[in-house]
């Protein structure tokens, strides 16, 4: 489902059926994203808060989710392992992107993305298309037990957490279709074609995850 263009940016093949879409995981900013003067951020907390950016560009707040329907913009997150994840409504030509560390993960920040969607464009979750990027995985994501505490309705089997699954199931428990789910399945902190804060630490850089309306 994902595949590296020519400009090292991951791109999600289903999403390419979308042609009035932007999008794409890529560990620098790319000429294919557009301007970034169009660019719309936010200052992450790691919360499960979600910000509608309104047609406006530059940082707009505290948060850690933006949702836009405006021709022009584009809503972008960075990570360096955290999870990113894009959503994408082919029906209202609405997008979002979304920070998903384990705070936000445990804030359910997808599942609020999801609603705020619904309730600003009339985004219906079984019409949702949603990737999840390139993020640090379950093989390297050793954590200690006051975190595995907050994960215990997941059944965690170990001392390693698994976001990227975490994030699909719940999802999933919006009313997502599976199908229409893409995981990257890629351990940000394995790879050393991205940015890891756990292996790196401070020498990290931070990838870019944007999508907008063209």
């Amino acid at each position: 489902m994902f595949y590296k263009d020519p400009e090292n940016v991951y791109r999600v093949r289903p999403f390419e059926a979308f042609d009035w879409l932007t999008h794409g995981f890529g560990t620098r900013w790319s000429k294919s994203f557009g301007s970034c003067r169009n660019l719309a951020t936010l200052h992450q907390i790691h919360s499960g808060d979600v910000v509608d950016a309104g047609g406006r560009t530059g940082c707009l707040g505290e948060g850690d989710a933006l949702i836009e329907n405006t021709p022009g913009v584009i809503v972008g997150i960075k990570t360096a392992d955290c999870i990113p994840i894009l959503m994408v409504d082919p029906v209202h030509r609405a997008v979002a992107a979304v920070h998903a560390g384990w705070r936000g993960t445990v804030q359910k920040i997808a599942g609020n993305t999801i609603r705020e969607m619904r309730n600003r464009f009339s985004s219906s979750a079984e019409n949702l298309h949603i990737a999840i990027g390139p993020g640090i995985g379950q093989c390297c994501y050793e954590v200690g037990p006051e975190v595995l505490e907050r994960f215990r309705e997941y059944e965690p089997v170990s001392t390693h957490v698994d976001l990227a699954n975490i994030n699909r199931s719940q999802i999933e428990d919006c009313g997502v279709p599976a199908a229409q789910i893409y995981t990257a399945n890629i351990c940000t902190m394995c790879n050393r074609d991205f940015h890891s804060f756990r292996r790196d630490r401070h020498q990290a850089g931070r990838m870019v995850s944007v999508a907008g309306v063209r």
